[in-house]
């Protein structure tokens, strides 16, 4: 019997730092939440539903062209100081992004919220939302049955795939935008991506982005370079997911069995900001743009009820670099036509939002689920995967369900150099196999099928 446990990671929306040109001091570590519930403010949604966010914090972005006095003005009615900032207009190609600012406050943040709303210098003022994963822990122990990756069946059909010789390529990246990933698991090793602009253990900003030896990506959480901390399992399963190491003998097989991964850690154990997680796509999206690297997707295993404009934002860049963003529908069994979860429910060209299906080709029990809202289904019940301490466990969850979608878009673009970013969503969708349970559920009315790319 499966047990759902409630496994949460906050991830509070905060707004992001950017990445590359902020100096090192304006680096903000991603202000841990308290793991308190009963410390986290809410209210509630037109939906009612609970709205969390982190306590004393705002998102604040000024209208272009706001003087320094004007800005002092509003921080001082806000009863607050700046905390952190972001520069998405560092980034080549997004000049016009403006800045970002978290705001630290001595104010109930919806008081601060009310006290300032009509001021004209200001485009937007959010609380920091908090997010929290999608997944559903069940049999934590290692099993050889890899039912997700069969053809026939309900599985993706992946081994068809590899049967054809598709199995990725190294110049392909993925970003996992979760917890760490154990990038030494003996599976993982040797499909870890690196940052070419980086020289590890140097102490040194080589590539001048603001991070200090970021050679497997960054940790948004604690702000250094420790991108695995030990306990990092929702990272590390959705990374083996993506792209385990196939053919080697060992352990279990990834959707690509050759890609290059890259981590960007905004949480840790139960917590971790949202303003972290607008970073991480920033970052990601800098090394596409800076550093040429051929990054085609970003896996998002994490969900929330309310939408943040920065964040939002960050989507839509990313969707202007051409990289897609592979959502999570939630765990909640409900239909996010009506009741949003985000960044799923995001409407750009960019996202794909997944739910889940069982071996059984049932859509899961705890999945979400949307006729207009949610585009394609893959496995995420009982997939066995990379965890903790170089072993092996059996996870479910929509967190599981849409790293199969992050690597069939490596998949694709390994097996299609020069594919368009639209060209490789458009052909997830389209060979989409139709599936009873999904009828009326998700938009294809069907789950992924990778054996034709």
């Amino acid at each position: 019997m499966m047990i759902r446990e409630s496994f949460k990671l906050t991830v509070g929306l905060c707004l992001g730092l950017c990445l590359y040109s902020c100096q090192k001091n304006e680096v903000n570590s991603g202000d841990p939440l308290s793991s308190s519930a009963a410390s986290t403010p809410r209210r509630l949604t037109a939906s009612g539903l609970a709205e969390d966010y982190v306590p004393g914090q705002l998102l604040v972005k000024f209208k272009d062209g706001t003087p320094a006095q004007n800005k002092a003005a509003i921080f001082t009615k806000l009863k607050g100081k700046q905390k952190g900032k972001a520069h998405p207009k560092s980034i080549p190609g997004f000049e016009d992004a403006g800045e970002v600012d978290l705001i630290e406050t001595a104010s109930d943040p919806l008081a601060a919220i009310d006290a300032v709303k009509n001021a004209p210098e200001i485009d937007f003022i959010e609380p920091n939302y908090i997010y929290h994963t999608a997944d559903v822990p069940n049999d934590p122990y290692y099993t050889d049955a890899q039912w997700n990756m069969q053809a026939g069946g309900y599985g993706c059909q992946a081994s068809t795939a590899w049967n054809n010789h598709k199995t990725g390529a190294g110049n392909v990246y993925v970003g996992v935008i979760d917890q760490g990933y154990m990038y030494q698991h003996d599976d993982l090793k040797h499909n870890a991506g690196v940052n070419p602009g980086e020289i590890p253990g140097n102490g040194i900003d080589d590539d001048n982005n603001g991070y200090i030896d970021d050679v497997y990506g960054w940790n948004f959480y604690n702000n250094n370079a420790t991108v695995y901390t030990g306990g990092d399992f929702h990272g590390t399963h959705v990374a083996g997911i993506i792209g385990a190491e196939g053919g080697n003998g060992i352990g279990v097989a990834g959707v690509v069995w050759n890609v290059k991964l890259l981590g960007a850690k905004f949480i840790e154990g139960n917590t971790g900001t949202a303003f972290s997680a607008a970073l991480a796509i920033d970052y990601f999206i800098a090394l596409k743009t800076r550093q040429k690297l051929n990054i085609v997707a970003i896996c998002c295993s994490w969900e929330g009820n309310v939408s943040s404009k920065n964040l939002e934002a960050a989507v839509r860049r990313a969707g202007k670099a051409g990289i897609l963003i592979v959502a999570a529908a939630g765990n909640s069994a409900s239909n996010n036509d009506k009741t949003a979860v985000y960044p799923a429910n995001y409407k750009t060209e960019n996202v794909i939002a997944v739910a889940s299906i069982g071996r059984n080709g049932n859509l899961s029990y705890f999945s979400n689920y949307g006729a207009k809202t949610v585009d394609i289904a893959a496995p995420g019940e009982s997939i066995v995967s990379t965890y903790l301490n170089n072993s092996y466990a059996a996870l479910s969850g929509t967190s599981m369900a849409a790293p199969h979608v992050a690597g069939a878009a490596a998949l694709y673009a390994a097996a299609h150099p020069g594919a368009s970013m639209k060209e490789i969503r458009a052909a997830i969708i389209n060979a989409a196999i139709p599936t009873p349970s999904l009828s009326g559920k998700c938009i294809t009315g069907g789950r992924l099928d990778i054996s034709k790319f």
